[in-house]
């Protein structure tokens, strides 16, 4: 932008103004300048004036506030409210003044801690002890959950029901808790599960899904967050399987492509099916080389002499028993027994196995390959596809490459068609030579072109249009002190010597033609100045308008 131009056009515009405009646009210029010089004190002053007040006590209580408020009054200490719940006062004596508003007790709604022990109470009861130490421990909780970022104010409540002596009916603690969440800020999942399990390892028996949280619109917060934790786990799996399946497809590409001639002659889609299920499993295991720990042999014999039995046909001599001392009576009776017990030492293995890892099931993989391009005997191009063992190799270079495994019920399919036209085996025209060459080295460069072809429109529209129209605006009508009726001269003595050459001339003709009169000189004034006043308007039309235009104003000032 040329500056020099624009300012020697801003001062030609100001020479181009009478005196009365001149002194409204300096009067106007320095009346915003003295404004502004005005504002810009005012401003530097009431700032640091309001520089030297500091934070009080911010987020206030009403109550707690007037109190504040109340004894700042009574000790004259000067001070400013800029919002509800703010207080300043000067920054000089804010520390001092801090602790003499806690000396009183202020703010009295701040919350209760384990401090309401520090006074001891002479007569107490248990009940009141319990509800002391009730109040104390929700207001720690309530100071530690205000700990975190996204909290600005919280409040908890505990119930803890009443022992029972039976067990079936003893009902487990609660605990409910109000979050002021600050502006433009949330809790994450994690941030509210955290909260919970802190406020449940503060009180005894109380489970986390016992605590509930809303925030302080009375929205539940925590309450779906096994379906988030859901909803995160299957982003993160589809996006795991989506990147597996994307750079197995880029090595089949970079692995086909110098042998089809490009990348843009091989098309690989990849598709994994995977088992995302986490396995725990426990597994004891007995080794079959045994030890023998200790061996034990019990042995029993014996020799005796058995009595013979009675038995026989039915009948007397049945019935008569063995004689008493005879020999042949007696029958010897020998006992032999043998146990022995062997324990053994067995070898247990006891394996905790835990599987959280994705596995593959299964991969399927579709490769497409473009084929060749040769001339015919017409000169035309033909497409030839590769043959079948140069698709089978290509297959089996897949396989290996991606690791297929036929077990796993894994395959992969290789075909060759026609892609679109040929764009580099086809012969190129010249003009697609050069548009290529263009293409090749100014590619890369699109986007500076783009913005270069940009500014040369807006500059091409500010010239053509814009500054045309600035200059038309700047132009001023030609002022009125200085009447363009001067300009135009009309010499006398140039009309007279006119008038007496058309006198001369006018008196040859009536002389040849015989014609005698008196000349009326002053119609001949009359038509030789006609003449020249006619030339005049004729060649300058717009000066003669402006003569006309002050002669008017001047016989007519009042209209």
């Amino acid at each position: 932008m040329n500056f020099e131009a624009i300012f020697k056009q801003i001062i030609d515009f100001f020479n181009q103004l009478n005196k009365k405009q001149k002194y409204i646009i300096i009067g106007s210029i320095i009346s915003v300048v003295l404004i502004i010089t005005f504002l810009i004190v005012y401003n530097s002053s009431t700032t640091k004036k309001e520089s030297n007040y500091a934070i009080l006590f911010e987020n206030l209580k009403p109550q707690d506030a007037a109190l504040i408020v109340q004894y700042l009054d009574k000790k004259q200490i000067p001070y400013k409210i800029p919002e509800n719940g703010i207080i300043e006062v000067p920054k000089d004596i804010v520390g001092k003044v801090r602790l003499d508003v806690a000396a009183q007790g202020l703010p009295k709604s701040s919350k209760v801690g384990f401090e309401i022990f520090d006074k001891n109470s002479f007569g107490a009861t248990d009940f009141e002890q319990r509800v002391k130490y009730l109040r104390a421990l929700e207001g720690e909780l309530a100071k530690t959950i205000e700990s975190i970022a996204a909290v600005e104010e919280a409040k908890v409540n505990i119930a803890i029901p009443k022992e029972s002596v039976f067990v079936e009916n003893q009902t487990p603690p609660t605990a409910s808790i109000l979050i002021k969440l600050r502006p433009n800020m949330t809790l994450t999942p994690k941030q509210i599960e955290g909260i919970k399990w802190l406020v449940a390892a503060a009180v005894p028996k109380l489970k986390p899904e016992n605590v509930k949280i809303v925030d302080q619109y009375g929205n539940p917060l925590g309450e779906n967050s096994e379906a988030v934790a859901n909803s995160e786990l299957l982003k993160a799996e589809l996006l795991y399987k989506k990147r597996l399946e994307k750079a197995l497809e880029d090595k089949i590409s970079s692995l086909i492509a110098p042998i089809v001639g490009g990348k843009n002659k091989v098309v690989a889609k990849v598709s994994l099916d995977i088992d995302f299920s986490k396995v725990k499993s426990k597994a004891t295991i007995y080794s079959p080389d045994n030890v023998v720990r200790s061996e034990q042999t019990l042995e029993e014999s014996r020799i005796g002499i058995k009595p013979k039995e009675v038995g026989g046909v039915p009948g007397a001599v049945s019935n008569i028993g063995p004689v008493q001392g005879t020999k042949n009576n007696q029958i010897v009776d020998k006992y032999n027994k043998t146990e022995t017990t062997t324990n053994y030492e067995i070898s247990t293995t006891i394996k905790d196995i835990k599987d959280d890892y994705p596995k593959i099931k299964r991969i399927t993989a579709a490769v497409v390959v473009d084929g060749y391009y040769k001339k015919d005997k017409d000169g035309k191009i033909k497409f030839v596809p590769l043959s079948e063992m140069q698709i089978k190799s290509i297959e089996n270079l897949v396989k290996n490459a991606i690791g297929i495994d036929p077990k796993r019920g894994d395959s992969v399919s290789v075909s060759s068609f026609q892609f679109n036209q040929p764009t580099s085996n086809a012969p190129q025209t010249p003009v697609g030579k050069v548009m290529s060459m263009v293409s090749m080295y100014l590619g890369p460069f699109e986007s500076i072109f783009k913005y270069l072809f940009l500014a040369i429109v807006l500059f091409v529209f500010y010239k053509k249009v814009i500054n045309p129209f600035t200059q038309k605006m700047l132009e001023t009508p030609v002022k009125e002190e200085e009447p363009i009726k001067e300009e135009i001269h009309i010499d006398e003595e140039e009309i007279e010597s006119t008038y007496d050459k058309i006198k001369e001339l006018k008196e040859k003709v009536e002389q040849q033609l015989g014609i005698s009169g008196e000349i009326n000189e002053e119609e001949l004034k009359y038509e030789v100045l006609l003449e020249r006043v006619t030339k005049m308007v004729e060649d300058n039309p717009e000066q003669v308008a402006k003569v006309l235009e002050n002669l008017l104003k001047e016989e007519h000032p009042q209209t």
